[in-house]
């Protein structure tokens, strides 16, 4: 199975999508397969930065993106440290939260 196949990957190529059409810019930092499995090529304090970072000034928004797995505490840290910072928008969607996506990318 490709990495693009993926269900997390679909539904979020669908949110990226979606925020394109809204005149959002997108990044997503993709990992890559080794030796050791999934790994994302990051430094420092990078591991489980969330998966989409959206902006349309004056608005950042960041998101993890789920369809099964619950989020890691390497990820609820990033998020709960991002939350804290005045003017970021923080979120964590699934596929049930798509009226929330459209309402916030509006």
């Amino acid at each position: 199975m490709s990495d693009r196949t993926k269900p997390e990957e679909g539904f979020q190529d669908g949110v990226v999508e979606y925020a394109h059409l809204r005149g959002w810019r997108a990044a997503h930092f993709r990992h890559a397969w080794s030796a050791r499995g999934y790994r994302t090529p990051v430094q420092y304090d990078g591991d489980g930065f969330p998966d989409l970072v959206l902006c349309r000034p004056p608005r950042l928004v960041i998101s993890e993106v789920k369809v099964q797995a619950p989020v890691t505490a390497k990820q609820r840290a990033w998020l709960d440290l991002l939350g804290e910072v005045p003017g970021i928008e923080v979120y964590i969607w699934t596929p049930r939260d798509w009226p929330e996506i459209e309402r916030v990318l509006a």
